[in-house]
Order: C-alpha cells, then structure tokens, then sequence
C-alpha cells in the first residue's frame, strides 16, 4: 500500500487507483463536440428541425463542449435515448424513433475516426501513470464509453504495461451507480475502503464516494476553479499534482 499526496491532502493505505478516460486521461472534447454535430446533422436530415435541440440536449456549442452535459458524462446507451426521445417527441413511434437514432449513431462512428485515435493524452498522464505503475499500484480505467472504445484508447498510446482494468458501460449499469466502482475493485482483487478514483465528472465522485472509496481526486484540466467537482475529496488542473510516497 502506498500514500498519495496531491493539493497538501494524503490519502493513504492506497492500493489501487481507478481513472476514468475521457475528459481525465484523455483530451477528447474536440471529437465529442464533432461526434455530437454529426449525429445531429444525420438526424436532422431525416427529420429537420431537430439538430438545434439536440445539440443543446447533448451539451454541444459550437466551440464548447460542457463538461457536465450529456456528451461528455453520458454513456453511449444514454445519448441514443435521448435522442430517440427528442425524435419521438415529432410524433413518431418509440420503435421508429429507437430505429432512427441507432440508424444515425451508427452511421456517425463510420464517418468519424476511431476515439482512441484521434484522443490523445493529457500532457504528462504518460509520465503519471508510469510513475505510479512503478510505485507498485495497479491501475484501471472505468469508462462512460464501452469496453471495446477504452481498449483501443489503451492500445493505441500503448498503456497496456500500466493499466491493469479496462472497463467500460456496455449495457445496464451506469455512472453514478456505485456497483461499477465496485465491480471494478472486484475485478482488480483490491478493496474499495483501499481504492483512490481520479475523474473529472460528478458521476465519477458520486460513484465512487457511494461505493466507499478511500477518496476522490477531481480533475478539470487548466480549470482548478471547476464548481462541479466541488464534492471531490480534493480538485485539481493537472495529473502531475499527484504523488507517491
């Protein structure tokens, strides 16, 4: 077990630490905000009129992605049904609406490159995660996005000699429930009460808070004043603020 200094607060007994990817380890605004226009340039083509409120159901301004808002937090699985449901709401069927959106979420990953491509790392998480893989800390990765998009995020920037769990939400469960955080300890055979979150969302402090984590590190890169991390243990702007000892 280790101690982790980070803001002039230690958290010790530390055993592992769990990340979540995008927005935390991975800079990946740009491709959500264009992933986001996509899907409701297809949509709107189909059905016009809808693009607008879309894009503002999903966070989306032309130059901002909001990072509280539902293309930044939300799983894959939660922005299709918000966007059914705005399709619905011209009077379509929920089965012809559900059709839609997949139609249009599918044909929005084909026109767009891989995430784990075009998401690079954070400057000096490479360093980070190094530093603390060689500490003797495992480490994972809990992600809105599936299983299959943070693995190619970890081979792509070839993490895979750091990162211990690549889990993302494929179906059901959902961040904020606590039962991913603690699926994910199960998985790492580390205890919860003994685990340290890093995410920058409130679906990752709720989540892991509610499952009993040894504590939460908030971070909002170049944006240490960041109000919707508030309820993080601790908030910070950069990775390279976290220690070992």
């Amino acid at each position: 077990m280790r101690t982790i200094i980070c803001q002039g607060k230690q958290f010790t007994n530390i055993e592992a630490i769990i990340f979540d990817k995008d927005g935390t380890l991975a800079d990946s605004e740009s491709f959500l905000r264009e992933l986001a226009f996509k899907r409701a340039r297809i949509i709107d083509a189909q059905i016009p009129g809808t693009a607008e409120p879309l894009l503002m159901a999903y966070g989306v301004e032309r130059d901002y992605l909001n990072p509280t808002g539902l293309m930044a937090v939300g799983s894959h699985h939660e922005n299709l049904i918000v966007s059914a449901g705005y399709i619905a709401e011209t009077g379509r069927s929920w089965f012809e609406s559900l059709t839609i959106a997949r139609h249009s979420f599918d044909e929005a990953d084909k026109a767009l490159p891989n995430r784990g491509n075009t998401s690079p790392l954070f400057a000096g998480s490479l360093e980070v995660l190094e530093t603390l893989s060689e500490a003797g800390l495992p480490l994972g990765i809990l992600s809105a996005d599936s299983t299959q998009g943070v693995a190619e995020f970890v081979n792509n920037h070839q993490l895979s000699s750091y990162i211990d769990l690549i889990m993302g939400v494929d179906s059901g469960l959902s961040k904020p429930d606590p039962r991913l955080f603690l699926q994910a300890c199960e998985k790492m055979n580390v205890r919860p009460e003994n685990t340290l979150m890093i995410g920058d969302s409130q679906g990752d402090i709720a989540m892991a808070k509610n499952a009993g984590a040894a504590g939460v590190i908030g971070i909002c890169w170049n944006n240490p004043q960041a109000h919707h991390l508030k309820s993080a243990d601790v908030v910070i702007s950069d990775l390279a603020m976290v220690s070992v000892i």
